[in-house]
């Protein structure tokens, strides 16, 4: 990719229940992309919505040829609903974010400069906004993955990161839940893939809490065990 180049990136975040914030993210997204990339498209992956989620995708899709809409029936999960993206995402570099607008997309143009000598760039919260509980789960679990795994990456889970296609096109995923992330960086790092690191901004959730509930962590412990065989068996 030539320094003087925009890139072609295909943008997505994954939705459940976020129609309050749903158009005003893809609408952001649809903004900056239009100045930091030749090429682009948005995509919206709604995961089983109950609310108006599904409806407001749909009305943007219709009204933006750059926006699409991935639909899952049912919720199924938020790391089948990253898959569901990274394989609906057809350009050369491919970003992801939440659908809560824990983080600003005006910062993404910072990350493209950094992915000219790396194959992945994963962002962390430079100064967290998150509940007190949600920080010591957070510490667990980047923990355990430093301790188990040896991955040494801040924020593991921070839903801001910017890649390079062809890194899908030589892994397989399978989490289907909160350790998605560490699944990605781990296989990747074993496939010879860069990985760089940088801070972005954090703001706290406008609706509700953190979603992480006790069966949420142990199905992540659950799969942390599943992934660690998957590793060591290829």
């Amino acid at each position: 990719m030539s320094r003087l180049d925009k890139p072609r990136i295909s943008f997505f975040f994954p939705a459940c229940n976020e129609e309050e914030t749903v158009e005003e993210l893809a609408l952001r997204a649809d903004r900056v992309l239009r100045d930091a990339a030749s090429d682009y498209e948005v995509i919206i992956v709604d995961d089983g919505s109950t609310d108006r989620t599904a409806e407001i995708a749909d009305r943007l899709a219709a009204e933006n040829r750059r926006i699409r809409v991935v639909h899952h029936p049912k919720n199924r999960g938020y790391g089948t609903a990253l898959r569901s993206g990274f394989a609906a995402a057809k350009l050369d570099l491919v970003f992801y974010t939440d659908g809560d607008l824990q983080f600003d997309v005006a910062e993404l143009p910072r990350l493209i400069p950094l992915i000219r000598d790396a194959d992945i760039v994963s962002a962390y919260k430079e100064r967290r906004m998150d509940s007190w509980e949600r920080k010591v789960v957070s510490w667990v679990y980047n923990t355990s993955l430093r301790l188990f795994f040896d991955l040494p990456y801040r924020d593991v889970n921070c839903g801001f990161k910017l890649y390079r296609r062809e890194v899908f096109d030589a892994i397989t995923l399978k989490s289907t839940r909160g350790l998605i992330d560490a699944e990605v960086l781990l296989k990747a790092r074993k496939a010879g893939f860069r990985i760089v690191q940088t801070g972005v901004t954090h703001f706290r959730r406008r609706e509700g809490g953190s979603r992480y509930r006790i069966r949420e962590i142990v199905m992540t412990i659950v799969q942390m065990f599943d992934l660690w065989r998957d590793l060591h068996r290829s």
